[in-house]
């Protein structure tokens, strides 16, 4: 079976205090709870995707933006912090439990083990429209899962260092 990114945030989760799951250094900084939240949700959103183009409820062709070019090329996102606009940018839940976030990461990665066995059956051309990146095929929305979750391994070291600091 193939490891998933989302794994590591599995893994990691018990490592975490209740009330270290919901500190906000600054009230503009992100919990550790949101993080888990955020990248929850968006790959479910792209596991939509996923499935959308499997049904072949999309459109045949399109092409990718500039920026979508450059991150499936580079395999990735830049190590830059991404701000959506605000109204795109609700904060993300601050109140799951770790046995609430290990229920929906399990029922997340079990989600894309059966998306993903179905991979082969997908049409390359079949695609759907992400607002920054252009038109994805199934693959790439796969894809794109694990960019993003790889993506916020830099936020989370960063959010324990300010975990570590309230300690001190």
């Amino acid at each position: 079976m193939k490891r998933y990114e989302l794994e590591h945030y599995k893994e990691t989760l018990p490592y975490y205090s209740e009330p270290d799951l919901r500190y906000k250094y600054t009230p503009t900084i992100w919990s550790i709870c949101q993080m888990y939240d955020h990248i929850i949700l968006v790959a479910n959103e792209y596991l939509d995707e996923v499935d959308r183009c499997l049904q072949e409820d999309g459109q045949i062709g399109g092409k990718k933006t500039p920026f979508g070019e450059r991150l499936f090329r580079e395999g990735g996102f830049p190590p830059i912090k991404i701000e959506l606009p605000p109204e795109m940018n609700q904060p993300p839940n601050n109140t799951d439990s770790h046995d609430r976030l290990r229920e929906r990461l399990l029922t997340l990665i079990s989600r894309m083990e059966a998306l993903e066995s179905r991979l082969d059956d997908a049409g390359d051309n079949q695609k759907t429209l992400h607002d920054g990146f252009g038109w994805l095929n199934a693959r790439e929305w796969f894809e794109l899962v694990e960019m993003h979750t790889r993506h916020h391994r830099r936020q989370q070291h960063e959010l324990e260092k300010w975990l570590q600091q309230k300690d001190l």
